[in-house]
């Protein structure tokens, strides 16, 4: 049973994959998440996806794993407070979609915003229990 839970401490991180394919194939809509606010949004689009994969390989080699799981945790906190809750909240939304579809996207993103903070507690948890390299964060 102990060989079956162990995998959860790669899983966990391959999972973030799906997020380096969106960033590469869907460019478009990952330089769409960042506020209008933030220049250069395909700058920090492909900024992202290979923050995400240098947290992939840190956590799955085991090599200042705490440190990628917490600075993960931070990314991610921020997205939920940075783009999900405004949006859910109506901002930066399209005005000339229909209403019906206005309150979906509001919902959409109102559900991405849990499970930022979702995410956000097991990326600290595994920075916690997990994590080997305590060199950067002890």
């Amino acid at each position: 049973m102990d060989k079956i839970l162990n995998t959860g401490r790669y899983i966990f991180p391959l999972s973030f994959l799906l997020y380096v394919g969106l960033h590469l194939g869907k460019p478009d809509v990952g330089a769409a998440f960042v506020p209008d606010y933030i220049p250069f949004p395909y700058f920090w689009n492909y900024f992202t996806l290979i923050c995400i994969l240098l947290f992939i390989v840190s956590a799955v080699i085991g090599k200042y794993d705490k440190l990628a799981y917490c600075m993960m945790a931070l990314y991610v906190i921020l997205m939920a407070l940075m783009v999900h809750l405004p949006r859910a909240m109506g901002h930066d939304l399209d005005a000339s979609a229909m209403m019906s579809s206005i309150d979906r996207e509001k919902e959409l993103e109102m559900v991405n915003f849990f499970r930022n903070i979702m995410v956000t507690g097991a990326l600290l948890a595994f920075a916690k229990f997990v994590a080997k390299d305590k060199r950067v964060i002890g």
